[in-house]
Parts: structure tokens; sequence; C-alpha cells
């Protein structure tokens, strides 16, 4: 084994091992990376994993009385999907409180929408097929009247732009 492999392996050891002074709360972090996966992104948005007791219990914060009361009937549930998706780090029990959730990252913008093409008229239609009328291959010739076409049409649709 190399010195490096050593040394990863020593300190990944250490780390583990001292995570495990602090008791069940060390696992914690299993717990909240499996979370959204096990519940769902729905429970997810409005429940989240807050601290284990001593004892194992898991606290979830809940964003309302309401979800905390909902998730409380789902605890069997949810313990079976957490239990499957951490194992052994799994919670014993599951309290659900009323409380602060952690503050949602940035959302991911989505992309901007492309706009529409204007509609091309039977007018501007003519004109491309007259643009593109020196051209011997039938195919490329219809394409190049449909793009002339609609490019006519988007100059007409926004005179501000660039010309043709």
């Amino acid at each position: 084994m190399s010195r490096e492999r050593w040394f990863l392996r020593t300190v990944g050891e250490s780390v583990l091992e001292e995570l495990g002074r602090f008791g069940p709360q060390g696992a914690l972090g299993d717990v909240v990376a499996a979370w959204p996966g096990a519940v769902g992104a729905g429970i997810a948005e409005h429940a989240w994993p807050a601290r284990i007791a001593r004892d194992g219990t898991l606290t979830v914060a809940a964003s309302s009385s309401v979800w905390a009361f909902e998730l409380t009937q789902l605890e069997a549930t949810v313990r079976e999907r957490l239990a499957a998706a951490v194992g052994d780090g799994a919670p014993s029990r599951l309290r659900f409180v009323p409380g602060r959730l952690p503050e949602r990252g940035p959302e991911t913008p989505e992309a901007p929408s492309a706009p529409l093409p204007p509609a091309v008229g039977e007018e501007v239609r003519r004109r491309g097929e007259e643009l593109a009328r020196g051209i011997e291959d039938e195919e490329l010739r219809a394409l190049v009247a449909r793009a002339a076409a609609a490019s006519l049409a988007r100059a007409e649709a926004r005179p501000d732009d660039r010309p043709l």
C-alpha cells in the first residue's frame, strides 16, 4: 500500500472515529444526505432532519403543525424508507415538530424560452422561394426558401433589427 493511500485511509478512519464520539448525532449527515431520496421532493420541501437524540430518535423540523401532524401519521413508512437508504445508521424513532427549515439555495434559473418565430405570410413565402430559385437541388432549394422566408418574416416583425 502506498504511503498516500495509507495516510488517506488513516485520516478517514480517524474522522469516523471522531464522529463516533458524538454518538448518534454523527449519523445525522447520512440521514440528511438520504432524506430527499427517501421521502421525496414534496416532503423534503416541508420537513428536514434537525437532530438525533442519544436514544436514536430523529427530530424532524416541519414547516407547520399541519405538516408535523401528517408526517407523524406516516412515521413508520418514513422510518422504513430511511432504514433502506441509510442502513445501520437509521434512526430508531422519528419525532416531527414545527420548526425552522434550512434556507433553500438559489434555484436554478430556467433557460429562457426562445421566442416563437413570426408567422410567415404567403407573400413572404413567395419572396423566399424567389431568393432560392437559382439553387438546382430541389431539397436544398426548399430549405433555403423556408429559411429565407423565416428571416424575412422576422425582419418585418422587428424592423429595428439588422436587415437580411
